[in-house]
C-alpha cells in the first residue's frame, strides 16, 4: 500500500469535507467491490507455489520420502504432508 498525500490529488472542497471528519487522521480508501486482485496475481507466487506442490506430489508418488522432500524443497515435514494430502 502506497501513502499518498490528499492535498495532491483530491480537489479542495473534498479535502475540506473530509477534514470535517477526519482531520489530521491517516484514511485507509478500499478499491471497489469486486475489483481486487487475489493473493499472488500480480507476482507470479501464487502459480509457483502451485508449481511446486505439483512436482512435490509427483516426487511422492515417485517415491521420494517425505523426510527427503522436506530437506529438498526447504519445508517443514508437517507442510510436506498437507501438500501431499491436499486433493
Amino acid at each position: 500500500m502506497k501513502y499518498i498525500k490528499a492535498c495532491d490529488i483530491l480537489p479542495k472542497c473534498l479535502l475540506e469535507e473530509i477534514q470535517k471528519y477526519a482531520k489530521g487522521c491517516i484514511v485507509y480508501i478500499p478499491n471497489k467491490a469486486g475489483t481486487r486482485r487475489a493473493w499472488g496475481d500480480m507476482t507470479g507466487t501464487k502459480s509457483e507455489l502451485i508449481n511446486r506442490n505439483i512436482h512435490i506430489k509427483i516426487d511422492f508418488k515417485d517415491g521420494i520420502l517425505i523426510d527427503k522432500l522436506s530437506k529438498k524443497y526447504n519445508l517443514s515435514v508437517e507442510s510436506i504432508k498437507k501438500i501431499i494430502y491436499s486433493r
